[in-house]
């Protein structure tokens, strides 16, 4: 499906072919709108170029490689103009994330860089949220996203652990003893975790469950390959309390072992638990010393200030700061036609306020309310037939008991 965008003339949106790909490298050293390095796109484009006719029928059916590479470009007399890249950040789809956006300096970002963010929000109707990450440094960059509505949301800070820190790590024994495996048998613990590390709109936005800490069979020989193919090795594990049966720790450690790649890992550690960011580092520590020594890049939120004081303390490096900004679209979701009043079912809406059953009619008070109603000639001979009634009740009850019959 394709868009043409009004404001420049014969700019076309559409999905990538294999022919955009020479087009989208060359954005990568000319775009000065672009959120993830330089060299990560180009792994993925070339993945892309070796692997475009499997990923395009991969497209078709639901599988772990769906939306690995969803992408859009934007081409102008047939030169690509600028391109984006997005995809799901949970299992259900309702948030989605902004993973790069790549604009012709020449083009400007304005306009090409607004459309095709405004062509994903048309394109993905199931996502109410989506999310990004760009430099706060780049200029560029934030006033596109604020122009689209984008608001920050976090703030993120990248550190860097070099090799001979990791080594004085490594020499402190971590007390860890529960630490257990992961499995999908923990998804559950996982998930209430990675809830409480979280402020309530951060934990809104990323729309997170259970599932979404589940790894199905697929998609375990999916990252199995992809782990023999990049030479890595993935450990995770996580702290179990049995007092209280949850997870209050949990790391995941990407590592290369050719020792041609940093190692990357992932943390999360319960606010009520900060102790253990000693100890889980040196965890990552002892894991990373059988490998060829590399340094260790690790995040942390502005919501987390026990994790980045500890890496103040020891001496970790500032590498990179972004801003995590997000954009709701609820104003996307269906709206129902205002319902007329005789289309209620009054019935239905207010069960509470029927009988329960059908009302008896009491003599004095039905009696009370028609007199008031009657004139006063009619009051007068009702008054007078009353007062016969009665004295025929006197005379049947002064007759005797053997002439009662007869009555």
């Amino acid at each position: 499906m394709t868009s043409v965008l009004p404001q420049n003339l014969n700019v076309v949106i559409r999905t990538v072919q294999r022919r955009d790909i020479e087009g989208i490298e060359r954005l990568c050293t000319e775009s000065f709108v672009s959120d993830k390095p330089i060299a990560a796109t180009q792994n993925q484009l070339k993945l892309l170029r070796r692997w475009y006719g499997l990923l395009k029928f991969l497209n078709l059916f639901p599988n772990p490689l769906q939306y690995h590479f969803c992408i859009y470009v934007a081409e102008q007399a047939k030169r690509v103009q600028g391109t984006i890249q997005i995809s799901p950040c949970n299992r259900t789809r309702s948030t989605w994330r902004v993973e790069r956006l790549l604009v012709d300096a020449q083009s400007g970002a304005q306009g090409v860089g607004s459309a095709l963010l405004r062509h994903c929000f048309e394109m993905v109707g199931e996502a109410r949220t989506w999310l990004l990450e760009v430099d706060i440094n780049d200029k560029d960059s934030l006033a596109v996203y604020r122009q689209n509505g984008f608001q920050t949301l976090a703030q993120q800070t990248y550190w860097e652990i070099t090799p001979s820190l990791l080594q004085e790590l490594a020499l402190r024994e971590p007390d860890l003893p529960n630490l257990l495996p992961v499995s999908n048998a923990d998804a559950q613990l996982l998930y209430q975790l990675d809830t409480a590390s979280m402020p309530p709109l951060v934990r809104q936005v990323f729309d997170r469950n259970a599932d979404d800490f589940k790894t199905s069979l697929l998609g375990g020989i999916v990252q199995a390959y992809q782990q023999w193919l990049n030479k890595l090795e993935v450990v995770s594990g996580y702290v179990f309390e049995p007092q209280r049966k949850a997870a209050i720790g949990y790391f995941q450690i990407r590592m290369c072992r050719q020792g041609t790649q940093p190692h990357v890992a992932t943390l999360t550690v319960h606010p009520a638990y900060t102790w253990l960011y000693p100890e889980l580092l040196s965890q990552l520590a002892r894991i990373a010393q059988d490998l060829p020594p590399q340094s260790l890049q690790l995040a942390s939120a502005d919501y987390q200030q026990e994790r980045e004081d500890y890496l103040e303390q020891i001496g970790a490096k500032r590498v990179e700061h972004t801003l995590m900004m997000s954009r709701s679209v609820y104003h996307k979701l269906r709206e129902s036609k205002f319902a007329s009043l005789e289309g209620l079912q009054w019935s239905e809406m207010l069960q509470g306020f029927q009988p329960a059953r059908k009302p008896v009619a009491g003599g004095m008070s039905w009696i009370g309310q028609s007199k008031q109603q009657l004139s006063p000639i009619e009051v007068t001979s009702e008054a007078a037939n009353l007062t016969s009634e009665s004295s025929s009740y006197s005379n049947i009850e002064s007759l005797p008991p053997s002439e009662l019959g007869n009555q």
